[in-house]
């Protein structure tokens, strides 16, 4: 789980970087798109990268959904029966919906790959010009839609907080100093990414961007 998880930690991080080169204008923003499906050319087929890439990232979400449903097994296995008093877990609230957020995030994928990568659910939906696409997907009047993408970004920096802490765990930690600092460093990175997640819808949505 914590290796599948840091990989796609990788993939939050690179996709956020490429998804504020919009606020560079529609040219290098749509240019930025172009080259993506151009990489590995002229050894591979134009777009066979990012299949590649989709493919690498199906992957990685099974693992890291198939370990969680494992885990998950082994501790009511190691447990049979229910206590009759359980005391209130230590933790946030990151730690107790951690299975939760998991669900929101799936969900938000699939609607997020045929809103802007398919295009079938975005009011305008045109290959190629990813720009016009976002700006037309987070317009004034669909606000619903970007309420849903801020609760599912809010989920994804949770889930963030609570799993690098957990994935530093698994991977190998210090003493408990060390282990406060890396906490602490876990919810500024998770912060700094739901931040420049909403920064594009927001800003589409107030005409910052249009």
């Amino acid at each position: 789980m914590a290796v599948s998880g840091g990989l796609l930690v990788l993939f939050i991080v690179v996709h956020m970087v490429g998804n504020l080169k919009i606020f560079f204008g529609r040219e290098e923003f749509d240019g930025y798109a172009a080259w993506l499906r151009a990489i590995g050319t002229p050894a591979l087929h134009e777009t066979w990268f990012l299949w590649i890439q989709r493919a690498g990232l199906t992957l990685c979400v099974l693992l890291h959904i198939g370990t969680a449903a494992d885990l998950a097994v082994r501790a009511k296995r190691a447990r049979p029966v229910r206590y009759r008093h359980r005391p209130k877990v230590q933790g946030g609230y990151a730690a107790r919906t951690m299975r939760w957020g998991g669900v929101i995030l799936v969900l938000f994928i699939v609607w997020h790959i045929l809103d802007l990568t398919v295009g079938t659910v975005n009011p305008r939906g045109v290959h190629g010009e990813p720009y016009g696409n976002v700006v037309a997907g987070f317009q004034p009047e669909r606000w619903y839609i970007t309420l849903f993408y801020a609760l599912a970004v809010i989920a994804l920096g949770f889930h963030l907080r609570h799993g690098l802490t957990s994935a530093l765990q698994s991977l190998g930690r210090g003493n408990a100093v060390r282990e406060r600092g890396l906490s602490a460093a876990a919810a500024v990175f998770a912060v700094a990414i739901v931040v420049g997640y909403l920064s594009v819808p927001f800003a589409v949505t107030t005409g910052l961007v249009t």
